[in-house]
């Protein structure tokens, strides 16, 4: 911003000054182009995550709407970011833009007029203004509706990220590209890869309004009203047959149309509109034949899955072991250390990287340093969190009697109880009967003995 011109006969020079002379304006402009990228991939594919998983179903259909709203917005910040370079693809891009808008029925012409202004000379300022100013306002408060409580800043994350888009930078230079001129003839380009599935149906020389406005605004107006449509009341995916047959369809013709938006014939021979130009009957019929092999395809990945998880079911269930990574106290120490030295001789290498004019490198240097960084701060944090764990309990000892005491009894066996047996008496003999004769002699015996019965009196006197 500081260094770039927006005028229609000095952007060009104005960013390949930035590139080449500005200190360290190579390395900004870099990270700048491939952030933006990275920013509408990870967009891309944030969006078909949750769509897969079925997030919007919680309640959350205005977060939804607004996060389909956000990846629009992305791809057209990154738009209006290329196109204000003024390179001969900015004005492959410029001049597809225009006369897609110019297409919209009734308020085509005033859109193109309130976008693009006058001409050439005046849609530069206009778009610098859409991509520093308007757009980056509407990200942002669109951004505090989708992420009310979920907005948060993770060191190591962001590091990691930043890291990875230096070191791509660094392998993947990005270019200026072709001065546009306008009394020169352009040479064959294609739009950014965001862009070629789009680009590819405008060369199939169809209508413009149908494949250059229609079809992708059914494709985002199916996007946003999807959580009113989807009634299937469970998340999985395998449990949403025609929802997910949806998604692949999308996106198996946005991988298609995207190839074939960089196809270009190699035939020289023909005319540059002759290579340009896609068969819009082999290019159609193809996207029609998507729609059943993505169904197809959907119907024989869900039917493996719940075979899977039914044979699952069958095997025996296994304790769910949980594995972690503890690594010993002394051992952070020493991988900390190392990765402080590794960024100290990072740094070095970087500076005399710079010094020798070696800006591809030093910028890959560069995107290695945020990684180390990134693994610094994560070792730090996990030490950190092992400090104020609470130490393990000490092992159990075994339990036994103390040295020199008896062994304790067995306690008796348990089983069903007995009723206690009483022992058995001996049988006593019958009582016998005493004779006559011994009682008669046991009477005269003794002078107490009583008399026998049924005698009378009279007898005893006698």
């Amino acid at each position: 911003m500081l260094w770039y011109e927006p005028e229609l006969d000095r952007a060009w020079d104005s960013v390949q000054n930035i590139n080449n002379t500005i200190p360290f304006g190579f390395h900004i402009r870099n990270i700048h182009y491939h952030a933006s990228n990275a920013m509408v991939m990870l967009a891309l594919l944030h969006l078909y995550y949750q769509y897969f998983s079925g997030r919007y179903k919680i309640r959350n259909e205005i977060i939804w709407v607004t996060g389909v709203i956000i990846g629009v917005l992305t791809i057209l910040e990154a738009f209006t970011g290329y196109d204000i370079i003024f390179s001969e693809r900015a004005e492959l891009a410029i001049s597809i833009a225009a006369s897609l808008t110019n297409s919209i029925p009734i308020l085509g012409p005033q859109m193109r007029d309130a976008f693009f202004g006058g001409g050439f000379h005046d849609f530069v300022l206009r778009f610098y203004a859409f991509h520093v100013f308007f757009l980056p306002i509407a990200l942002l408060g669109l951004m505090v509706v989708h992420f009310p409580r979920f907005l948060v800043f993770d060191v190591p994350m962001v590091m990691a990220i930043t890291g990875a888009i230096m070191i791509t930078g660094g392998v993947f230079p990005v270019d200026l590209g072709t001065k546009f001129v306008p009394t020169s003839p352009p040479g064959i380009t294609v739009p950014e890869w965001y862009l070629t599935g789009l680009y590819a149906f405008l060369r199939t020389q169809y209508d413009k309004f149908i494949t250059g406005v229609a079809w992708p605004g059914l494709l985002i107006f199916t996007l946003m009203i999807m959580p009113f449509i989807d009634r299937y009341r469970k998340f999985s995916w395998k449990d949403r047959p025609l929802v997910t047959a949806i998604g692949i369809t999308s996106i198996a013709q946005i991988m298609v149309t995207t190839y074939w938006g960089f196809y270009i014939d190699p035939n020289i021979q023909k005319s540059l509109l002759e290579r340009l130009v896609i068969d819009p009957i082999f290019f159609y019929s193809v996207m029609l034949l998507l729609v059943p092999l993505s169904f197809g395809f959907t119907y024989m990945m869900i039917t493996l899955a719940k075979n899977s998880e039914a044979s699952a079911k069958l095997q025996p269930k296994k304790p769910a072991a949980k594995s972690s990574i503890n690594i010993p106290v002394n051992w952070i120490y020493v991988v900390f250390v190392a990765l402080l030295a590794f960024q100290i001789y990072l740094n070095i290498a970087a500076y005399y990287a710079v010094l020798n004019g070696m800006k591809n490198f030093s910028l890959f240097i560069v995107g290695i340093i945020m990684l180390v960084f990134a693994g610094m701060f994560h070792i730090y944090r996990h030490g950190k969190a092992m400090a104020k764990a609470p130490p393990p309990p000490p092992p159990a000892k075994p339990i036994g009697p103390p040295a020199g005491a008896k062994p304790l009894p067995t306690a008796p066996r348990s089983g069903p109880a007995t009723p206690p047996t009483t022992p058995a008496k001996p049988l006593s003999p019958p009582p016998t009967q005493k004779s006559t004769s011994a009682s008669a002699t046991q009477t005269s015996t003794g002078p107490a003995s009583s008399a026998v019965p049924g005698s009378s009196p009279t007898d005893r006197s006698e």
